[in-house]
């Protein structure tokens, strides 16, 4: 159809990237999946009503998919009526260029719609609905070239009952994401034509809400992921496990794995506490040693980052915290600055955030009323350089009424979702 979720992980890697200009952000967490932009001559204080918002977007649909955005094109989903959505809408006009069915809308009472971001990679835009539907289809016009239903067709199975959230992972001729299940936790797909290339057979937890990241230990290439059972690591050439460290997660492992130097870090919610892993590898063979436990991170769905030797992130205990990359000690928190935290209610002012990070700033989202605080990324301490709130709400009383997709920054741009509103701000430097 056309025009219309804590462990904490380190490893040996290295990562690889999508194509992009420095100012696209073409797939979940932009295009190295480490959610750093790489723009500078962005503001660096806000004026107190905020920086100028650019437009509104007032038909979005339902549904938490966050922007990838290439040039002058914002690519979401969105679900209208009964059905999901991938579109492309160009950014100067707020048209919709094209839109693809994906598939049927998945509703489970706390929050309807897709999930996932799109993943951008030239000619073609992948995504995954959250009833499992995978599509390929043409940047340029939104045609499907190919469509899979990770249930239906690879008997894929969710570790529990909040939908398909993964956004699918493009490494060179592959797509690669998690359908689960007695098949193979990972699958990966010829990009162009979706034939199925390997399973992971040796591996066959249910998938949980993780988007997956390629890294290398040595010289062997693989796709660390994490399910409510264990984090693994499995080969891209083939798919084989290549090491597994068994954890239990009490409901949803959510954040997406950190990859930097010769280290991954993962974080998750519901009290799963803190790992820290070694990878080494032997030829093709690859080991994993545990260094660490701890409490440092409890990061529900909000995510963290890695920048400049620092982790940042939203733990549910202590609020925006600051780590150590090395260590995992808590440098800072939210919890010491009375200015931002509710103490009748032991937690920050604006409840739990969601985060992005560009030109040595922190853009933290808060899930209850949109506002929005400019950080910035040191270790030094809290410092706030601004602050507004949206200036409207989702009507959509279906949904849980919280705001979970993540901030994007892309081309001196803010993008902000709140289900079927897209805000728009200018944080370029004048």
């Amino acid at each position: 159809m056309r025009i219309r979720p804590v462990l904490l992980l380190t490893v040996c890697v290295s990562v690889g990237t999508v194509a992009a200009q420095a100012a696209d952000w073409p797939q979940w967490r932009g295009s190295d999946r480490m959610d750093v932009s790489k723009e500078t001559g962005l503001l660096k204080t806000w004026p107190k009503e905020g920086p100028k918002l650019l437009w509104t977007l007032r038909d979005a649909g339902a549904g938490y998919s966050g922007p990838a955005v290439v040039g002058a094109t914002l690519y979401t989903m969105g679900a209208e009526g009964k059905t999901e959505y991938l579109y492309a809408l160009d950014t100067k006009t707020l048209k919709k260029a094209w839109s693809a069915e994906v598939g049927p809308l998945f509703t489970d009472g706390h929050g309807d719609g897709p999930r996932a971001t799109p993943t951008v990679d030239g000619a073609y835009v992948y995504s995954l609905g959250a009833q499992g539907d995978l599509i390929g289809v043409r940047s340029a016009d939104g045609d499907v070239v190919w469509r899979k239903n990770l249930k239906r067709e690879l008997g894929g199975e969710m570790w529990s009952e909040w939908g398909y959230s993964e956004s699918p992972l493009v490494d060179g001729g592959k797509l690669v994401c998690t359908p689960g299940g007695k098949g193979g936790t990972l699958a990966a797909f010829d990009k162009k034509t979706g034939d199925l290339l390997w399973r992971s057979k040796e591996w066959t937890d249910k998938a949980a809400y993780s988007s997956l990241v390629p890294v290398e230990v040595g010289s062997v290439r693989q796709y660390v992921q994490m399910t409510g059972e264990s984090v693994a690591g499995v080969a891209a050439d083939d798919g084989r496990l290549l090491w597994r460290c068994p954890r239990r997660s009490a409901t949803a492992p959510v954040p997406t794995p950190i990859v930097a130097d010769d280290c991954v870090y993962v974080t998750s919610g519901y009290r799963a506490g803190c790992l820290l892993l070694r990878l080494t590898a032997h030829g093709k063979d690859v080991t994993c040693a545990e260094l660490h436990k701890s409490m440092n991170m409890v990061n529900h769905h909000g995510g963290a980052l890695l920048t400049n030797g620092n982790v940042y992130g939203y733990d549910d205990n202590k609020g925006l915290i600051c780590q150590d990359w090395r260590t995992t000690d808590v440098v800072w928190k939210q919890k010491d600055y009375d200015a931002l935290w509710d103490k009748e209610h032991n937690r920050g002012v604006f409840g739990k955030m969601s985060l992005t990070c560009a030109d040595g700033q922190l853009y933290c989202y808060g899930e209850d009323d949109g506002a929005v605080l400019l950080i910035e990324a040191t270790p030094k301490g809290l410092v706030e350089n601004g602050r507004f709130t949206i200036p409207e709400h989702s009507r959509m009383k279906r949904n849980s009424g919280k705001i979970w997709t993540h901030p994007v920054v892309a081309d001196g741009k803010l993008y902000l979702r709140d289900q079927e509103l897209i805000f728009c701000y200018d944080v370029k430097t004048p």
